[in-house]
């Protein structure tokens, strides 16, 4: 069914950097938006936060003081 949509010009430079960034079109991107909206689809934050359920909050942090580490930079190693 045709719909028209009268979009603000900024918002319709986001849609169409959105659908180029994408290799999509400008109305893929409006449906893909409704989807998420009518809960139709899981958003980037829902789907990583139900894949990251099977972890303990201990057991995160954890990893997390685990993992610390390797983003600390030791300038001795690099000459």
């Amino acid at each position: 069914m045709p719909i028209s949509l009268r979009i603000p010009p900024e918002k319709d430079k986001m849609i169409q950097k959105a659908a180029r960034k994408a290799g999509t079109t400008k109305t893929a991107i409006i449906l893909d938006a409704v989807d998420e909206k009518l809960g139709l689809t899981k958003s980037r934050e829902q789907l990583i936060r139900e894949l990251a359920g099977w972890m303990t909050h201990e057991e995160a942090d954890e990893l997390r003081q685990s993992v610390e580490v390797f983003s600390q930079i030791n300038e001795g190693d690099w000459e």
